[in-house]
């Protein structure tokens, strides 16, 4: 069984630091937790790896964030990845900060990436993995807000809260959505 866990963000120096490039920060941490690296790929840096007998690939398009569609198809149907072992790990501004929620499928919630790749596999049927940055933000200034850097009191509980969201991904990998939705959804 093949696996393919995408972590959705901008590829820059620029956006390292910021909220919208949490899944990079927790495809990092997974890596690091597989022991393996990332190495330059099609459509962005892939690192190869297994867990528990199963083969993951941990992507990070290069792709900016508005086109992460592209190399999600693209990765899916190299490997011959099937949809449902497919896990795109992205911020939601709709959740509370750190909040950790796993579905099966849902609308693209507005979020650029999502409704991408929801163009590019031709359904909305995919697990994702939300990371809550709140929206603590003043009226027309989201766009500053999801490319702006966290908060100090924010940047203290990262750690911890990208080990866990890592942790659910693996676990997304052997136990499956359902029973990795109800162990993790609200830690």
């Amino acid at each position: 069984m093949k696996y393919l866990i995408v972590g959705l963000g901008n590829k820059g120096d620029e956006y390292t630091e910021t909220r919208h490039n949490i899944g990079f920060k927790i495809t990092d941490k997974l890596a690091e937790l597989m022991e393996v690296k990332f190495q330059s790929a099609n459509f962005g840096w892939l690192a190869e790896g297994k867990y528990k007998g199963r083969k993951v690939l941990v992507l990070k398009p290069d792709t900016y964030m508005n086109l992460s569609g592209k190399a999600v198809k693209f990765w899916m149907q190299k490997e011959n990845i099937p949809l449902e072992n497919v896990l795109i790990i992205t911020d939601d501004l709709a959740l509370p900060f750190g909040t950790l929620r796993m579905k099966g499928k849902g609308s693209d919630a507005g979020h650029n990436g999502l409704k991408n790749i929801q163009e590019m596999l031709q359904t909305q049927n995919y697990p994702r993995l939300r990371f809550g940055i709140s929206a603590e933000f003043s009226k027309g200034q989201q766009i500053d807000y999801v490319l702006g850097e966290w908060a100090d009191e924010e940047k203290e509980k990262l750690p911890e809260r990208i080990r866990t969201f890592a942790e659910a991904s693996l676990s997304f990998v052997f136990a499956g959505i359902t029973n990795t939705m109800n162990a993790f959804n609200g830690k």
